[in-house]
């Protein structure tokens, strides 16, 4: 195997663990912070997609559409949080249904708004070569993303008085609100930035794939077995779990194809949570 192919596999299998970070990092803050199943979350993806293409078609330029559609997405989630998820919390089966339908209203009216055909955005820079093979720079790009999204979540929840906060409200909440917590506005704040970091996600993926109604339900699957996989450690749980099914897919989509790379990434999930039922960070406590 020559050395050009080794890089080309090589690429393959990062972006393959970086779309898995991009899609399932949101998530893993609702799920592992606050112990949310958001079923709407392939929505949230779904709107910063749109929103992305809306800001783009103003005249902005990809990148600030894609941050503004971060942005608008993490403004409904809080709304959501307040209206809806506000009143469910330590009622599983409620909000598992409640954000399935709510999953199912929002494919619904972003079909009356835009229509069931396809939008699509010109995917931003240009190409590269290694030997024969051509590589998108905003591949590269999105490998970048993946690992910025990581450092932020790193960065708000270690490094701020939110994140001190945020982390105290999940772990104990009637202590944290003993002490002075506002647990109420720290629960609407994590889950807007949960929401956000969704909505960033499909703002990325915007460019590398056709927007519909039903963008994001081609990854959600992904992303629960992501999230589920890591464990309740939010980062190392999710990069540890994106790492080991993301490097699974790429390799084994590589030597086959698109699909059996699927199926393999399912099926290491299933064995690794026969073996780990708690995820990878199972047996590592609560940390983050």
């Amino acid at each position: 195997m020559d050395m050009p192919h080794v890089a080309a596999i090589a690429l393959s299998v990062v972006n393959s663990i970086a779309l898995l970070v991009i899609v399932s990092v949101g998530l893993a803050v609702i799920f592992g912070m606050m112990g949310l199943i958001n079923l709407a979350h392939g929505e949230f993806l779904m709107l910063g997609a749109y929103a992305t293409v809306s800001f783009y078609r103003l005249g902005m330029s990809f990148w600030v559409a894609a941050v503004l559609g971060a942005l608008a997405v993490g403004l409904f989630g809080i709304v959501i949080e307040r209206v809806l998820v506000r009143f469910l919390y330590g009622r599983l089966a409620a909000m598992m249904l409640a954000t399935w339908g709510l999953s199912l209203i929002l494919i619904q009216v972003v079909t009356l708004i835009y229509g069931t055909s396809t939008h699509s955005l010109p995917t931003p820079l240009g190409s590269f070569t290694i030997g024969p093979y051509s590589f998108s720079d905003y591949s590269v790009v999105v490998d970048l993303a993946a690992v910025a999204m990581l450092g932020l979540v790193w960065v708000v929840f270690t490094r701020t008085r939110y994140g001190v906060m945020a982390r105290a409200a999940t772990l104990d909440p009637t202590m944290a609100a003993a002490i002075g917590i506002d647990v109420r506005r720290i629960n609407m704040l994590t889950f807007g930035f949960g929401a956000a970091l969704a909505g960033f996600g499909g703002a990325l993926l915007s460019a590398l794939a056709g927007v519909v109604p039903t963008f994001g339900q081609q990854y959600v699957g992904n992303a629960f077995m992501t999230v589920i996989s890591g464990g309740a450690a939010v980062l190392t749980g999710t990069a540890s779990a994106s790492a080991l099914l993301g490097g699974v897919q790429g390799l084994v989509s590589n030597a086959s194809t698109a699909f059996f790379g699927s199926i393999s990434l399912l099926l290491v999930a299933i064995v690794l949570l026969r073996f780990m039922p708690n995820g990878i960070s199972g047996k590592w406590g609560r940390r983050f």
